[in-house]
Parts: structure tokens; C-alpha cells; sequence
């Protein structure tokens, strides 16, 4: 049976990203802080899974808690680490900024660590990151949300490095979304996609491990531009 663990599974893309792997056969350790929301998913699904609540901004208890629970399902193939949050700073405010920092880098940068280290111990594995395409910008209504993915997008990719120069079959995904229709999206923007058909890609390209995949992938054109565009031009825009 194919193991995997999800961070940040209680709602959006974490949700449904178990309801479609369980649908593969996967066996799942489910991880977030809403316990309520983790057993209301896990008796949802088919099958018997796990479940561990973990606060990834108390980022040392969750590498515990992460370690546990690969102890507890004996062997683990897959790990996605998708947990986030985002707010827009119309006033620039610490504790605002505190709790992206503290979920989106060290909590992110911690249950990655542990993974790679636990995939190198075991000889094999399978990392993937949910990112965003907001690192390929920067934003004066969102200037630490869109910082924190740049940092999870590039620290994905010092992960992919480390694990190439091991010569270890150890994948890492980095998986940018675009707009993708969850509670954390607000209004309708620009190409809005369904959750159900953003999470098949991703599980798609985690099948085929690919090591970088964009959601939906008419936002590889849109980073492209982002990336060679000047800051003015993006300002005028956003």
C-alpha cells in the first residue's frame, strides 16, 4: 500500500488533495490544527488513515509530531507539505506578518527539513511543496505572503539540488498555484480554477514526479512574464 502524508489538510487544497490520493489507494496521515476537520476527513475517505494535529508555526513540537506519525504508519512514500496562510496588509502590521513568517517559512522550511532528512534515512522518497506563483512578484498589498512563497519556491529548489547531488531517488515538487477557488481566495479573479481539477494536476504531476508544475499551467506563461517584466510595469498592474 502507497503511504503519504498530508500537512495542512483540514480545508482547500489539503482536503482535496486527500479525498483524490485516497481514491488512488493511498494510505494517509492527515496533519493540521483543527482536529474536528481531520477526523470529519478522515471518515469521509475510503479506507483507514491517520491523524496528528500539529501547529506548524510552533515549528520544533511539529517536526516532533511529524516524526511521530511517520513512526506510527511504519513507512511513509510521499510527503506534501501545503500548509499556508496569507493575509493583505492594507496597514503593515507585525503581528499580521509574524503569523505568514512563522507558518509559511519556518514552519514550512521545518516539515521540509524533516522530510528530506527522513527520505535520505530511508533511501527514497517523495517531497512536494505547495508554493505559489506569487514568488514570482512582489506586491505592496501582500509584501510578506509573496515573500514567504519565494522562499518556499526556492527552498524547494535547494532541496531538489541536495537530493540530486545524493544520487538518492528522492523527488521534490515544487507546485505553484495560481488562483485556485478555496476559503483563503477572495472574490472571483483572473482565472479562478475549481479545486478538484487544480488538485488532479498537481496529483498528476506527483505521479509523474516532476520536479516543477504550475496550477493551472497557463500560469507558466504568467510567471514567465512576471519574471522578465521590470518592477515598474508589475506596480502599474498590481
Amino acid at each position: 500500500m502507497k503511504k503519504a502524508i498530508i500537512i495542512g489538510a483540514s480545508s482547500g487544497i489539503g482536503w482535496e488533495l486527500a479525498v483524490q490520493l485516497a481514491a488512488k489507494g493511498y494510505q494517509l496521515g492527515l496533519m493540521a490544527r483543527r482536529k474536528d476537520c481531520l477526523d470529519k476527513l478522515a471518515a469521509s475517505l475510503p479506507g483507514d488513515h491517520f491523524v496528528q494535529t500539529t501547529d506548524v508555526s510552533h515549528a520544533e513540537q511539529s517536526q516532533g509530531e511529524l516524526t511521530s506519525l511517520i513512526e506510527q504508519m511504519g513507512d511513509v512514500d510521499l510527503i506534501v507539505v501545503n500548509s499556508g496562510v496569507g493575509n493583505k496588509e492594507r496597514v503593515l502590521d507585525w503581528v499580521v506578518e509574524r503569523e505568514m513568517i512563522d507558518v509559511n517559512v519556518r514552519g514550512f522550511a521545518a516539515m521540509s527539513l524533516t522530510s528530506m532528512n527522513y527520505f535520505v534515512q530511508r533511501g527514497t522518497g517523495h517531497l512536494a511543496g505547495v508554493s505559489s506563483c506569487a514568488a514570482h512578484f512582489s506586491a505592496g498589498i501582500t509584501p510578506t505572503y509573496n515573500a514567504t512563497k519565494a522562499f518556499a519556491s526556492n527552498y524547494l529548489n535547494g532541496l531538489r539540488s541536495r537530493a540530486a547531488r545524493s544520487k538518492l531517488p528522492i523527488t521534490v515538487t515544487t507546485i505553484e498555484p495560481g488562483f485556485v477557488e478555496t476559503p483563503m481566495v477572495e472574490g472571483k479573479p483572473m482565472w479562478l480554477a475549481p479545486v478538484e481539477k487544480s488538485v488532479a494536476q498537481m496529483v498528476n504531476a506527483i505521479e509523474n514526479k516532476k520536479d516543477h508544475v504550475f496550477i493551472t499551467k497557463r500560469w507558466r506563461l504568467v510567471a514567465l512574464l512576471l519574471d522578465i517584466m521590470p518592477n515598474w510595469l508589475i506596480r502599474k498592474f498590481m
